[in-house]
């Protein structure tokens, strides 16, 4: 255990300013994360958002009745927590609400993610949590809370209430016959996640279908695994890798 400490502490050392992080604006990773989202397929429907808390104590977010992929960074809103919109055309979704409570509760979240991707919602219909059994699903040892009884559509205080007392100090959390919500410390983080909850729960449905039982991982080595996925150099470089393939995708189109 403490040799492979060492390694990492070097590996982290030797890539120390040389990894690329790409240099984007915020609205411009609000717009990036949109588009990363749209291409991993939580873009089904109108029920996502993205929130982005500013200094200022405003928000940086998307405009209701705009679908991830269609988001640009002259798109991306600023709204106070009224819901009134201070920058930028459109409106907010209505479901932003629930996200505030995160926020009151949580001073280290900076962006909040909230989806309703196809494997993630089946998995919450099951009843069951997300089962730590890969190791790219270590990211959620210990940090992924359950919500186990929905408590209806999620645009007033009480929902928001339910869902950041269920969610505590965890960076995310499965939302029983709904969803998904990341907490970051940063956009880079939120979407990070938001990308490996999706590929879990397809990894453990599809593990459960054809083999039954899905086995966890060790917990101390997936508690080693957790700490070194979600270094902040891990994090901003594979949503810097994320970004330059839908870079690509659009320049393609």
């Amino acid at each position: 255990m403490l040799e492979k400490q060492a390694h990492a502490d070097a590996f982290f050392a030797r890539s120390a300013n040389k990894l690329d992080f790409g240099n984007w604006s915020e609205k411009e990773k609000v717009a990036l994360s949109c588009r990363i989202l749209a291409s991993e397929g939580h873009s089904e429907t109108l029920a996502g958002q993205i929130t982005v808390r500013q200094e200022d104590g405003t928000f940086l977010t998307t405009p209701m009745a705009q679908a991830f992929d269609e988001i640009v960074p002259a798109s991306v809103i600023r709204i106070n927590d009224n819901m009134e919109v201070l920058d930028g055309p459109g409106t907010p979704n209505p479901a932003v609400r629930f996200h505030f409570w995160v926020y009151r509760q949580r001073p280290d979240v900076q962006c909040i993610i909230h989806t309703h991707p196809p494997y993630v919602s089946t998995l919450s219909m099951t009843g069951q949590p997300l089962v730590v059994a890969h190791m790219d699903a270590t990211p959620f040892h210990n940090d992924c809370a359950h919500l186990k009884e929905w408590p209806g559509l999620p645009i007033a205080d009480q929902e928001g209430e339910i869902i950041s007392a269920a969610l505590g100090d965890k960076r995310c959390i499965l939302l029983a016959n709904h969803g998904f919500l990341a907490a970051g410390s940063c956009v880079e983080e939120a979407l990070y996640l938001s990308v490996l909850i999706e590929r879990a729960a397809r990894n453990q449905l599809q593990a459960a279908a054809a083999y039954g039982e899905v086995k966890p991982v060790n917990d101390a080595l997936a508690a080693e695994s957790h700490d070194f996925l979600l270094k902040p150099s891990i994090v901003r470089a594979s949503f810097a890798m994320f970004a330059r393939r839908v870079e690509r995708q659009m320049a393609a189109e």
